[in-house]
């Protein structure tokens, strides 16, 4: 029976990247009990229907159970998880442990202890300190945790697309998961949805200029963008760029962030150049920012770069309140960070 199935050790890399104390979701697999952790919604999702669907390629006829933790009533799950008259295997989810009912807690806790046989049960847990002693004894007992820790870096993007192409069997240049990231990049639903567009429209190695070509109003929409062309020393491009983006929306605050992000890579990169790569992979960044950071500097000089960020740090100070002109601020900086860039 499924339930049986051991624990995998967690993998490096890509979409399911693991936390600290857990297994990515792209591992998750049928055990007595399965803890799937974190407030990642897209990968907890998966990890659960992972899980279903590695029980039901064993027993098609497995019966299938959601419980919402947040309604529970003492006794359910003693009901659900109780032989049948035929003595069918079964899946029990409960959604939403960390919003369960007291009743849920203790009888869960009752049951970690001695789960029954046939029954996979999968408890979904979305973050915070409640339950954390159910989830404590789930640990103790050895029951496989999944980590779906919510993905907020730039380089953690990067691994979610290039791991979503490449379980489609389908590759992208590393611009190309750039440009799709800068576009897309603040919502994970968002990112596996132009992800799937792209595998399902194209074919061959995906490049950045087809990035653009499905996703390029909303790069121009973006700071990231902006950035990028004043980094380049492009004026003209950014500010073209910059009045699009605010035209559509953006507001000047991430359109700053964007600039300083871009500005502190430089610096940090930089700081390192003359030590080695290992020095470069210390920093955490993913490869691909590094080089570009790297071929960016050879149009900087300290100088530059401490005028610029000077530049992007009073932008800063007048977009959250000391300036009347937002807009104006936002588009000085601009020029002068494309200003400071060695000709």
């Amino acid at each position: 029976m499924a339930a049986r199935t051991p624990a995998r050790r967690p993998a490096r890399g890509g979409s399911g990247r693991a936390g600290t104390s857990g297994v990515p979701w792209t591992q998750a697999a049928p055990a007595p009990v399965v803890l799937v952790q974190g407030s990642e919604d897209l990968l907890a999702e998966r990890a659960v229907e992972r899980v279903v669907s590695l029980a039901r390629e064993q027993d098609p006829q497995i019966e299938v159970t959601r419980l919402d933790a947040g309604t529970y009533a003492t006794g359910e799950l003693r009901v659900v998880t109780s032989p049948s008259l035929f003595a069918d295997d079964k899946v029990v989810v409960v959604e939403g442990v960390e919003r369960g009912t007291d009743d849920l807690m203790r009888d869960l806790e009752a049951y970690v202890g001695a789960p029954a046989e046939g029954v996979v049960l999968v408890a979904r847990h979305g973050g915070g300190q409640r339950g954390k002693r159910l989830l404590d004894a789930i640990r103790a007992a050895g029951g496989p945790v999944v980590a779906c820790d919510p993905v907020r870096t730039d380089a953690d993007k990067a691994a979610f697309v290039a791991d979503e192409l490449g379980r489609a069997g389908r590759r992208a240049h590393a611009r190309a998961v750039r440009a799709l990231v800068d576009a897309v990049g603040s919502d994970l639903r968002e990112l596996a949805a132009a992800c799937a567009q792209l595998v399902a429209d194209t074919t061959g190695l995906i490049g950045e200029e087809t990035v653009e070509r499905y996703h390029g109003g909303r790069v121009e929409a973006t700071g990231f963008q902006v950035a990028d062309a004043a980094v380049a020393g492009d004026p003209g491009r950014a500010v073209a760029l910059l009045r699009h983006a605010m035209a559509t929306g953006v507001d000047p605050v991430p359109v700053v962030a964007a600039l300083a992000a871009r500005l502190r890579t430089l610096a940090r990169v930089g700081a390192v150049r003359g030590r080695g790569a290992g020095a470069a992979r210390d920093l955490g960044m993913a490869p691909w920012q590094v080089d570009r950071a790297v071929a960016d500097l050879r149009r900087w000089t300290p100088e530059g770069l401490a005028t610029a960020i000077s530049a992007v740090a009073q932008a800063d100070a007048e977009v959250k309140g000391e300036s009347r002109d937002p807009r104006f601020a936002v588009e000085r900086a601009v020029l002068r960070v494309a200003g400071a860039v060695e000709r």
